[in-house]
C-alpha cells in the first residue's frame, strides 16, 4: 500500500511541473502588441511606394537662350546700318520706297510717309510728313517714334543727316540700275522687314512676266524710233531721257530704240530742229499723268505736225510713274511700252 502511495506522489509532481512550465512561459510570447487593420493598411502602402516611386528625378538641363543674331547691311551711301529685329514701324521717303513696302507685305508697317507717295490708294490714309522738294515734318516723324525710316536717292544726303543725328536709324536705298538691281533692292528690304518669302515670290513673278516680254519681242525686225517726252512746257525744246537711263534700257527691252541716246546727258533738252531730223516714229507722252499733255496738244506745236508719229497718230498718254520710280511697278511699264510698240505681239491670237 506504501508503494501505491508513492506513485501517486510522483505522478502529481510531474502533473504539476507540465502545469509550472505552462504557466511560466516557456512557449514565445509576441513582443508588441497587435496591430489594427488600419495600421496595416498605411504601412503597407508606404512600402508599395518606395518599391514604385524613384527616390529622386533628374531635373531636365534648361536649353542656353538662343543668341540673337543682328542683321548688318550697308546702304546706298556706303554706312554700316545694323537691325536687331524686323522693323515694325517705318517711314517712308519716296514713292519708289512706298511702293516696294506694300509689294513685298510691309504695307501695314508703314506709319508715315512722304508727300509724293499716292499708291497704292490705301497709302494716302497714312501719315503724311511732306518732304519732295521741301522739308520733312521732323516733329511728327520723332513723334511716331520709328524703329526705321527708309530713304532713296530722292532724299538730299543732309537731310538723311540730319534725321540720324537726332537719333534715327535710316537706311538709304539707293536707285537700281537694271531690272536686277531691283530684285536685289526688294531683298533688301524684305530683309529689313520681316518679309523675305513674299518677296521671293514678288520676284519670281516678276522675272516670268519680263521673260514673256522678252520671249515675244525677240522675233521683231525692225526697232520704231521712240521719243519719250518727259516735259514738253517748251514745245521747242522738250526734255526727254537720255543714253543708259532705266526710260532708255526699257524702251529697248520693249523692241524700241530710245531717240534720246543721241544726247550727252540723262536728262536732257532737244531742240525741235534736231526732233524734226531725227523723226520719231513713236512719241510717248511721260507728261501726260502730271502736266496732262495729250495728243491733240503735240499735232498743234508749231512744227511738230511733221513728224511721222503725229502724222501715224501713233502719239501715245502714258503713266510715267511706271518708269520713273524704281520699284516693282516698273514691269507693268515695260509690258504697256511692248504693247504700245508691238501691239501686234499681244493680240488674242498670238
Amino acid at each position: 500500500m506504501r508503494y501505491n502511495q508513492i506513485k501517486i506522489m510522483l505522478a502529481l509532481g510531474v502533473l504539476f511541473t507540465i502545469l509550472g512550465s505552462a504557466c511560466t512561459g516557456t512557449t514565445a510570447s509576441p513582443t508588441s502588441e497587435p496591430k489594427s487593420p488600419t495600421q496595416l493598411h498605411t504601412e503597407l502602402a508606404a512600402t508599395e511606394e518606395s518599391v514604385h516611386t524613384p527616390t529622386s528625378v533628374p531635373s531636365p538641363t534648361p536649353e542656353p537662350a538662343e543668341e540673337i543674331q543682328p542683321l548688318i547691311l550697308t546702304d546706298g551711301l556706303g554706312r554700316e546700318v545694323v537691325f536687331l529685329e524686323p522693323a515694325k514701324k517705318i517711314v517712308s521717303l519716296a514713292p519708289s520706297n512706298t511702293e516696294i513696302l506694300y509689294a513685298i507685305g510691309a504695307g501695314s508697317q508703314i506709319v508715315a510717309r512722304d508727300a509724293f507717295s499716292d499708291y497704292p490708294e490705301e497709302v494716302q490714309q497714312v501719315t503724311d510728313i511732306g518732304g519732295g522738294w521741301g522739308k520733312f515734318d521732323v516733329e511728327t516723324i520723332v513723334s511716331l517714334e520709328p524703329d526705321l525710316v527708309l530713304a532713296a536717292e530722292l532724299t538730299p544726303p543732309e537731310q538723311v543727316q540730319a534725321l540720324e543725328n537726332i537719333g534715327l536709324t535710316i537706311f538709304y536705298l539707293a536707285n537700281p540700275l537694271d531690272l536686277e538691281g531691283l530684285y536685289d533692292n526688294l531683298l533688301v528690304v524684305a530683309r529689313i522687314t520681316g518679309h523675305e518669302a513674299e518677296a521671293g515670290d514678288l520676284i519670281e513673278t516678276l522675272k516670268g512676266r519680263v521673260a514673256e516680254v522678252e520671249e515675244k519681242v525677240k522675233t521683231v525686225e525692225e526697232l520704231p524710233l521712240v521719243f519719250y517726252e518727259l516735259d514738253g512746257t517748251d514745245p521747242s525744246a522738250p526734255w526727254t531721257s537720255g543714253s543708259g537711263t532705266f526710260i532708255d534700257k526699257l524702251i529697248f527691252m520693249a523692241g524700241g530704240t530710245n531717240l534720246g541716246n543721241v544726247l550727252d546727258d540723262a536728262w536732257a533738252q532737244i531742240s525741235v530742229e534736231e526732233l524734226i531730223i531725227q523723226n520719231p516714229d513713236v512719241i510717248i507722252l511721260g507728261d501726260y499723268v502730271w502736266g496732262g499733255v495729250t495728243p491733240e496738244d503735240v499735232a498743234a506745236r508749231v512744227g511738230w505736225d511733221s513728224l511721222t508719229a503725229v502724222q501715224s497718230e501713233r502719239v501715245y498718254p502714258f503713266d510715267d510713274n511706271l518708269v520713273s520710280r524704281p520699284g516693282p511697278r516698273m514691269v507693268d511699264g515695260l509690258e504697256e511700252l511692248a504693247q504700245i510698240l508691238h501691239p501686234e505681239l499681244f493680240e488674242p491670237s498670238n
